[in-house]
């Protein structure tokens, strides 16, 4: 029995890495997807054709979550195309790290932008009709380094703890509701991203995860199918962190 059945989910950011993975992970379990993308229009025509391909209804749609008015239409358009939405993954991100000494404040705005701004503006267009049929879940994903902090990622860190923030909020104002909000915080996650550094600097990070190694967008997309199933059904305003033990 697949976990996720007809159920319609929004994913932000899907053509790469951790997004991705979601998506197909979610098509794998029967749910209908309506994915974003910033620019990759190569990548999301052939994601749309691989989730698809699992028998689902799938669409990408492009997009700028951080951009409030956009995120809204982009909403009552998948609303009007899919007929509801059950599960939101708030999964759009950027990095621009520096050392707080050199950072802009362009780099510290955008980062904040895209990355927590975002996840205000989406979860605020699913709201209402999540409201209305008394049931939702909403995923936010934050970061490790939103729980311990990270050298040269202030701006990073402080737009991914405050999605911890929020998150617990959003769990508080709902619940009631029937809606749950919870955050993944994804570890050392081997994607496109991490294959460009180099092997040694892998190879340190791998020896200080417990677990021993880089985890898998798949490990994260794990999560998400148990946050957006009703295996769940209990568990709101948590952060679940999926980092091998770091």
């Amino acid at each position: 029995m697949k976990q996720l059945e007809d159920k319609i989910i929004i994913i932000t950011g899907a053509t790469r890495g951790i997004g991705r993975g979601i998506a197909i992970k979610m098509a794998e379990e029967g749910a209908n997807v309506a994915f974003t993308f910033s620019s990759s229009v190569e990548a999301a025509k052939s994601l749309e054709k691989e989730l698809e391909n699992l028998g689902v209804k799938a669409k990408g749609y492009q997009s700028n979550a951080a951009d409030y008015n956009a995120a809204q239409d982009l909403v009552a358009e998948i609303l009007k195309e899919f007929g509801g939405v059950d599960i939101l993954i708030n999964n759009a991100g950027i990095t621009k790290d520096n050392l707080l000494m050199r950072i802009s404040e362009e780099d510290f705005d955008s980062v904040i932008a895209v990355n927590l701004k975002s996840v205000f503006n989406m979860t605020k267009a699913v709201i209402r009709p999540m409201m209305k049929q008394r049931k939702g879940s909403i995923i936010n994903m934050s970061s490790v380094v939103g729980v311990k902090g990270n050298a040269g990622q202030t701006n990073y860190a402080a737009s991914k703890a405050g999605i911890l923030g929020f998150t617990k909020s959003v769990a508080q104002e709902l619940g009631s509701r029937n809606i749950r909000c919870n955050a993944i915080a994804p570890g050392f996650i081997e994607t496109e991203m991490t294959d460009k550094l180099d092997q040694a600097t892998v190879d340190e990070w791998r020896k200080t995860i417990p677990l021993k190694r880089g985890g898998t967008p798949e490990d994260i997309a794990n999560a998400c199918v148990f946050l957006a199933s009703d295996n769940s059904s209990y568990i709101t305003g948590q952060t679940l962190s999926v980092d091998g033990g770091m």
